[in-house]
């Protein structure tokens, strides 16, 4: 990869190539830590010489030890990085994203567990100085808007910055919460849980402030291209509680991709523009991240990169909230901290779980790698037709 990235920067010293140029900047993060990591494994050699040679005199033996040591740590640090540059950045990795919510198993308390998440995004976020709007707000009974008083039925965040979908990509999954319900007498610990997805951010048409051009939306090839003609819409009446919540106007809209039978829907605001608009930014979205993970199941049976979407059972839950014990426990990296209150905050408590997480993907996705290398040595080479 290094000798690729010094052959391609010689070839377009004095042209300029679009595609070549973008192939190099996927190989300079490699380049640059393999050159580091040389360097520091040349003056690991040149200590030991040292260390080895008969000649050296004393002096110069006990400064070629301290040096090895801190040599020693700086190769360490310098080959993780080595094998972090290894990994294939994720395509969605610096665009915003899209994080929606629902409540699981559990009825009435899953809801007010799916609200309690709700508001501990949006004070990370806010902590981070991410820019968030809040797309869709469905409650139980049909209302839109955050109310914060009706059960939550459906929300959808809008995280407006570089790089948040690399952030929070891990959160996706079932979050699982143990806790005693305000409405429970008899003081039983209740299990409920919700689900999170996280989706790259499409904008509805092409835009400046993102990786996303009109081209790419327009490219049969491209994860953003959905057909128009697949897509079904269907307007209707707001749902409401009555009075001046009701809709005099069809403004809802509902978008239905036929092919895969994904299905969206939005009515949060009283122009029918402007849902029709939101609406097919998350039905973008859905669609590019659904492209994505059936390329990679295709690729490899470990699946690389991406989480999947959130399934409802118990048995996928990827974290666990217990407020007995003022713990949260991350089933993937196995981390535990004890300050729930902190982490429901959105403070640094819940950073150290997401870096956790992240660190753990890192893993998961080098050892993929690995494997792949492994089986494709092993693999008997194709016979030459004539």
């Amino acid at each position: 990869m290094a000798k690729e990235h010094d052959r391609l920067t010689e070839e377009t010293a004095e042209t300029f190539d679009a595609k070549i140029s973008k192939r190099i900047g996927e190989l300079k993060n490699v380049t640059t830590a393999l050159r580091a990591w040389e360097e520091s494994e040349s003056a690991m050699e040149e200590l030991h010489a040292l260390l080895q040679d008969p000649t050296t005199d004393d002096e110069l033996r006990e400064l070629a030890t301290e040096d090895m040591n801190a040599t020693q740590l700086q190769l360490e640090t310098l080959s993780q990085s080595l094998s972090k540059s290894l990994i294939p950045k994720h395509p969605f990795e610096d665009m915003p994203c899209l994080m929606e919510i629902r409540p699981g198993a559990g009825g009435g308390e899953a809801a007010i567990f799916a609200g309690d998440l709700l508001r501990m995004y949006r004070a990370f976020c806010a902590r981070r100085g991410y820019r968030v709007s809040l797309m869709k707000y469905d409650t139980a009974d049909g209302e839109s808007g955050d109310n914060g008083e009706a059960p939550l039925a459906e929300a959808i965040l809008e995280i407006e910055a570089s790089g948040a979908y690399g952030e929070l990509r891990s959160e996706a999954g079932v979050h699982r919460v143990q806790r005693v319900p305000a409405t429970e007498k008899s003081g039983r610990t209740h299990t409920s849980a919700a689900s999170v997805l996280v989706l790259p951010s499409l904008p509805a048409t092409g835009s400046s402030e993102t990786d996303v051009s009109q081209a790419d939306m327009n490219d049969p090839e491209s994860d953003y291209y959905v057909n128009a003609a697949d897509v079904k819409t269907d307007v209707y009446r707001s749902r409401g509680a009555g009075g001046q919540h009701v809709n005099t106007t069809d403004s809802a809209v509902r978008l239905t991709h036929i092919p895969t039978n994904t299905v969206v829907a939005m009515q949060d605001s009283r122009s029918q523009h402007k849902n029709r608009e939101k609406a097919w930014q998350l039905l973008r979205s859905k669609i590019a991240q659904a492209k994505r993970e059936a390329r990679e199941a295709e690729v490899s049976s470990i699946r690389r990169g991406v989480i999947g979407v959130a399934k409802m059972g118990r048995e996928n839950k990827i974290r666990t909230y217990n407020w007995g014990q003022q713990r949260v426990s991350d089933h993937r990296s196995g981390i535990n901290v004890h300050n729930l209150d902190d982490v429901m905050e959105g403070g640094p408590e819940l950073d150290k779980v997401i870096d956790s997480v992240k660190a753990w993907m890192g893993e998961q996705e080098m050892q993929a790698l690995l494997a792949e290398e492994q089986e494709a040595s092993k693999a008997p080479l194709p016979n030459k037709k004539k």
